[in-house]
C-alpha cells in the first residue's frame, strides 16, 4: 500500500452455496465464519460483521484498496470451500456458487448494516434469500437479469 493512502471503504458481500443448497449447519457455521474472517483479515481488510443462513453468507468489512473485491471474494470462496471439504463437514464436495453481490456503504450506514447482518434469521422468516438479494440489487440500482441470479435448489 502506498504511504499517505487513507481510505474508508465499507463493503457488504453476499454469496451463496452451490445451487443454494442448505449445507451450512449450525454445528459448524461459527467456525466457518471465524475461518472466513481470518482470510479477510490476512488480506489486510477488517471484518465488521459476518452472518448468514444455511444457503448463503453476508460479509461486511472495511476494505483496503490493496486488492480488488473480486480477487478477495475468489480467495474467500476457494479457501473456505477447501477448508470445509478437508474438515468433511458434509459427505460430498462443497462449493460456492459462481458470482457474488458487492455493495458499498457510507460511514453513517455502518451500524445499520451490522444490525441487518446480525439479524439474518429474523429477516428470513419474512422473505426468501432471492427476495432479499433482488431487493438489495434494486435498492442499489444494479441492473441484473433473472437468469443470472443465484440458481435455486432443484
Amino acid at each position: 500500500m502506498m504511504a499517505n493512502t487513507y481510505t474508508q471503504i465499507h463493503i457488504q458481500a453476499v454469496f451463496a452455496v452451490q445451487q443454494r443448497a442448505c449445507l451450512i449447519k449450525d454445528l459448524w457455521k461459527e467456525e466457518l465464519y471465524k475461518y472466513i474472517t481470518g482470510i479477510v483479515q490476512n488480506h489486510g481488510h477488517k471484518m465488521l460483521q459476518i452472518n448468514g443462513m444455511s444457503d448463503h453468507i453476508h460479509m461486511f468489512f472495511g476494505m483496503r484498496p490493496n486488492q480488488s473485491l473480486s480477487n478477495l471474494i475468489k480467495f474467500v470462496k476457494e479457501d473456505s470451500s477447501e477448508w470445509i471439504n478437508k474438515k468433511r463437514f458434509i459427505n460430498h464436495r462443497f462449493s460456492w456458487q459462481a458470482g457474488f453481490g458487492g455493495f458499498s456503504y457510507g460511514k453513517s450506514q455502518v451500524n445499520d448494516v451490522i444490525r441487518y447482518i446480525q439479524n439474518q434469521e429474523q429477516h428470513h422468516k419474512k422473505k426468501t434469500f432471492i427476495e432479499e438479494y433482488t431487493e438489495l440489487l434494486d435498492a442499489f440500482e444494479v441492473a441484473y437479469e433473472d437468469r443470472y441470479i443465484f440458481k435455486s435448489v432443484y
